[in-house]
């Protein structure tokens, strides 16, 4: 096909109406606007093509003859750059806020599952959810003693251009909007320390009487992935009203869970500064592990409750009534805010800073609403200064960042260098090379070792999985660190105490 600006033009526009984005009264209006963009006076031939490519093969030739026609004021076009201008391209073929949420409320008419997969769709198709980008991540399954781990190896956000980086120095930010979660970012134009989003569009929500909107995250990390923000920019905080607009999302989408990152560092998200919730249409493996220590609750008989089979400490809640949910769900989190034990080395607070709070995670099950709640402390010590129950040191050659809400569910996103990584270690092991001598591979070195000592026969046609294997299993070690209670028999005991302090029978 032409790679002419003027035939791409058209082709974007018939790539528009396939989608579901231009309708045929708008087919002008949008040709038009595009010619307006790449500052061109007319086309001879305004006839659409029948067929067309993909949708990033288009804006990418796009966005290539518009900075070699000198129209993006830029000196090298990084991929910063160009998604900042291929992103105005798509603003210009999406549909105003108004018209996606009056489709998307027709569409809640028939059943909510049919107004998300038609606002998921909508998503990948204006680009906003870039689907080939997501297509490089490298994702597998392993099996554990707490059932089968999804790990990723994360490779479609893409990473910082050096020259992006020395620009974004020398640009000023206003402050506008204020994060990436604002409601202002709908529409925006994004600069070069924040993307743009011309092409995103959010769909208003009402949890428990307040503002909220929904939108998709741009790098989906599993099936339909979920942003639920609040319409104001105001911290997170885990209390008794947020596990009120947990069960109120679920309630609304029910083939949809909704969970919340931790509201205190190390242990919590990375936006603590905008009260969010992420949610999707998944069932992580820690949804998927039985009640390993069933628990009845004084004054709650009826929520089924109990102590999940998993390496972080998990209590289940599980019941018809909303209301006796949310109420024991309250009694747990004042009970734990508030909790040390010493012999567990749980500490409520040291010097007046807090270290316990909750993750916690609503769905619902067979008609019934289910809330998990994680419970979590960011203790940190001499020995383990980034945090006691958080990834330890021996574990950082494959994880050292914080564990989430998404890595808490059982999905590990990993670092992109891993891919690298792992590649090349592969190629040491079966040429026999001394990893400890290798520079960006010698921090591998004693898990290699221990490697070689499990497997007997490693070759040319297992190494692969060998590798992916073993790094499952250590993704499931990084969980049990973040447990406060061990899967020990000590461990389960210690877990009892406080689940007796919280009112178990």
């Amino acid at each position: 096909m032409s790679e002419k600006i003027e035939d791409l033009i058209l082709e974007l526009t018939a790539y528009g109406k396939a989608a579901g984005l231009v309708a045929k009264e708008d087919e002008i209006y949008t040709i038009n606007r595009l010619l307006e963009l790449f500052r061109l006076d007319g086309l001879e031939n305004q006839e659409l093509p029948s067929s067309f490519r993909p949708i990033q093969t288009i804006l990418d030739l796009m966005t290539s003859w518009a900075f070699k026609n000198d129209l993006l004021n830029c000196k090298d076009l990084t991929i910063t750059q160009a998604d900042l201008f291929d992103t105005k391209i798509m603003g210009l073929l999406t549909p105003p806020p108004s018209s996606v949420i009056k489709t998307f409320n027709e569409k809640k008419t028939e059943s909510a599952e049919n107004a998300t997969n038609w606002y998921y769709n909508f998503s990948k198709a204006t680009n906003y959810i870039r689907t080939e980008r997501i297509k490089k991540d490298k994702k597998w399954i392993t099996s554990t003693p707490f059932g089968d781990l999804d790990i990723t190896i994360n490779l479609s956000k893409p990473e910082k251009d050096p020259r992006d980086i020395a620009a974004a120095g020398k640009a000023k930010s206003g402050g506008y909007p204020k994060c990436l979660l604002c409601a202002e970012n709908e529409g925006y134009q994004g600069h070069l320390t924040h993307p743009a989003r011309q092409n995103h569009r959010i769909i208003p929500l009402t949890l428990c009487g307040e503002d909220y909107g929904l939108q998709y995250s741009p790098y989906v990390y599993y099936n339909e992935h979920c942003i639920i923000f609040n319409k104001a920019h105001t911290p997170m905080k885990i209390d008794s009203a947020c596990f009120k607009k947990l069960i109120s999302f679920v309630k609304q989408f029910p083939h949809y869970m909704a969970g919340s990152n931790a509201d205190l560092p190390i242990v919590g998200g990375s936006i603590l500064s905008h009260d969010h919730f992420q949610g999707g249409r998944y069932t992580f493996a820690m949804a998927k592990s039985p009640v390993e220590i069933p628990l009845k609750f004084s004054g709650f008989e009826d929520i089924q409750a109990g102590i999940v089979k998993w390496p972080m400490s998990v209590i289940r809640l599980n019941g018809k009534n909303e209301k006796s949910i949310v109420d024991l769900a309250e009694k747990i989190l004042f009970t734990w805010r508030n909790y040390s034990d010493s012999d567990a080395f749980i500490f409520a607070e040291t010097e007046g800073v807090p270290h316990n709070t909750i993750t916690p995670i609503a769905r619902m099950r067979d008609g019934n609403f289910e809330l998990d709640l994680v419970l979590r402390n960011n203790i940190t010590t001499p020995e383990h200064p980034m945090g006691l129950y958080h990834p330890w040191e021996e574990l950082h050659h494959i994880k050292k960042e914080n564990i989430g809400l998404i890595e808490v569910m059982g999905l590990a996103v990993l670092p992109s260098r891993l891919k690298k990584e792992l590649e090349e270690l592969a190629e040491a092991v079966l040429e026999e090379k001394d990893i400890s001598k290798i520079e960006n591979l010698s921090k591998h070195g004693p898990w290699i070792d221990e490697i070689k000592a499990k497997y007997k026969d490693i070759n040319q046609n297992n190494i692969e999985k060998i590798l992916e294997d073993e790094t499952g299993l250590v993704f499931a070690k990084v969980l049990e660190c973040a447990g406060v209670y061990k899967c020990t028999k000590e461990g389960r005991e210690a877990f009892m105490r406080f689940a007796k302090t919280a009112g178990a029978l």
